[in-house]
């Protein structure tokens, strides 16, 4: 959720791998406003009214702009203000409301799909209330519903409030707020039904049932009101099943789970309980190949499924490459995510290249992250389908090395302070015979500049000494498994008797202290040592 300041309109938070929860915790979001603070409840249903009366009369069959439906279906949403938040949530069972501000990115993406979402809602007769509210003009109102951040959804029912946990796109939504209002199942009596069913949804889980009753049935009930995202759909007609899940075997029940792409059916075959149905569902959903996107970036990274191949690439040069793609995934359903990343998306594939080094590639990128044990790693042949199913293969059996950063090995020959990088971190740190004093910054680290020119001095003091070495490490370009440090600026005091645990010295110390902190050191290693500064 974005903080309810202006100045967000201007950043995006940088997403890093262990995860993506941060860029995770945002709530996509969005929407046009309206300046409607003198339209009451009573002008809103005149407006429904006139719709409805201009679709019954008018077939003059010409398709409405979408602009022209946009505009409609904003009329259908409630403005609230500080006059009329308080009959609206009193007066209505549920009431599902946005919080936005005019100057919020996210608002401005959500809204669309929130008016689409209340024209969806309308037309199948639900019973919830749509509204919203310019919380930066209202803030009285808005404080009074529990909007402290921009955007925010909460359903109220019977005046209760409860935080909005689907997803963001406009059949999302409307999934969610069916749900919520108790509607998790809809039922399909016939072939015209179903077909009908088939028109407006690309994903649901269909039950074929002989009674709507019993152990297995409420269980599927069950699951479909647990349930945030699917659309479930009930049959006990084996013709409407059928249309829903072509040549189901007739049984006592059947579940199934229909997606709009190639892997399009998929059966439930487990022990038949409600968290086992959302288990299937969680490790099923999603399409062989997902091109990952604002609005469902959240549901992406929360995925049970923790390993995950990434394809940074251009829109063009990824369609060439999805079919083959969808081939190599069919063969790790369930085990392995595989995930498009559009590379010129700079909010949703920066963050992620930044971890190999890579933000300002344009060409293709294969990486990949097995979340249980935090690891990352980087296909370093070219990305043709053969070589992403051998390195998929590596990701399951475990049998891929871990990718480090590393900048190029520099020359050390005159250095007083030597460089050390990812790749030259075990032979000049952990595997020399000699003391290590060694500098962990970062180009962004405000307090770096200090402690570097204190390791200057430290240098030159202790420079006729030659058992002991003074070296410096960018972390934000280099990495290393025995290197772990959580804060900038960092000094590592490497013992030339033990280089498995280093000694840390505080970095506000002062020159004389760091100096008497590195004699003290090296005294127990050698008694010959350089005076105090």
């Amino acid at each position: 959720m974005n903080p309810p300041k202006p100045t967000s309109r201007f950043s995006f938070l940088t997403l890093t791998l262990l995860f993506l929860i941060l860029f995770i915790s945002l709530i996509p979001s969005g929407a046009t406003t309206v300046d409607n603070d003198e339209v009451d409840l009573e002008g809103i249903e005149e407006l429904i009214a006139l719709d409805e009366q201009a679709e019954e009369e008018g077939s003059q069959h010409v398709r409405p702009s979408e602009a022209e439906v946009l505009s409609k279906a904003q009329r259908i949403v409630i403005e609230l203000n500080i006059d009329n938040t308080e009959k609206v949530i009193d007066e209505n069972e549920f009431v599902l409301v946005l919080g936005y501000a005019p100057w919020c990115v996210r608002s401005a993406e959500l809204m669309p799909q929130f008016a689409e979402a209340a024209t969806a809602l309308r037309d199948l007769k639900s019973g919830v209330v749509m509204a919203k509210i310019d919380a930066e003009r209202h803030p009285k109102a808005a404080q009074n519903l529990g909007i402290k951040g921009f955007p925010t959804l909460l359903l109220f029912v019977n005046g209760s409030s409860q935080a909005y946990s689907g997803g963001f796109t406009s059949k999302e939504i409307m999934i969610w707020a069916r749900k919520k209002s108790g509607e998790p199942v809809v039922r399909t009596s016939s072939v015209t039904d179903a077909n009908e069913f088939l028109k407006k949804h690309s994903i649901f889980v269909v039950g074929l049932f002989d009674k709507f009753e019993g152990f297995e049935y409420e269980e599927f009930v069950k699951a479909a009101t647990s349930d945030n995202e699917i659309q479930f759909v009930e049959t006990s007609s084996i013709d409407a099943a059928d249309v829903l899940f072509p040549n189901i075997n007739p049984s006592n029940f059947f579940v199934g789970l229909v997606k709009s792409e190639p892997e399009r059916y998929t059966a439930f075959e487990g022990t038949f309980k409600a968290e086992n149905l959302l288990q299937f569902l969680d490790y099923n959903k999603f399409p062989l190949v997902t091109t990952v996107t604002d609005l469902n970036s959240v549901r992406v990274y929360s995925s049970p499924i923790k390993r995950q191949v990434y394809i940074f690439a251009g829109v063009d040069d990824f369609k060439n490459l999805l079919e083959p793609l969808q081939n190599v995934a069919r063969k790790f359903k369930s085990e392995i995510m595989f995930l498009h990343v559009d590379i010129r998306e700079e909010n949703l594939a920066k963050p992620f290249l930044t971890l190999f080094g890579l933000e300002e590639s344009e060409d293709t990128v294969v990486a990949a992250f097995d979340n249980k044990i935090n690891s990352k790693y980087l296909l370093e042949s070219d990305p043709t389908p053969r070589k992403i199913e051998e390195f998929s293969l590596g990701l399951l059996h475990g049998t891929l090395v871990p990718f480090y950063k590393s900048q190029p090995i520099p020359d050390n020959k005159e250095a007083s302070i030597k460089t050390i990088v990812g790749k030259t971190f075990d032979d000049l740190i952990l595997s020399s015979p000699k003391n290590i004093l060694l500098e962990v910054h970062t180009p962004w680290c405000i307090n770096c500049e200090t402690t570097s020119k204190q390791v200057e001095k430290l240098a030159k003091h202790f420079k006729g000494l030659d058992n002991l070495i003074f070296a410096r490490i960018d972390a934000s370009a280099n990495e290393h498994p025995k290197l772990q440090v959580d804060d900038y600026p960092t000094l590592l005091f490497y013992p030339s008797g033990d280089k498995s645990d280093p000694i840390k010295l505080s970095t506000k110390s002062s020159l004389k202290e760091l100096a008497a902190s590195i004699n003290k050191n090296l005294k127990k290693q050698d008694p010959i040592t350089k005076d105090e500064l």
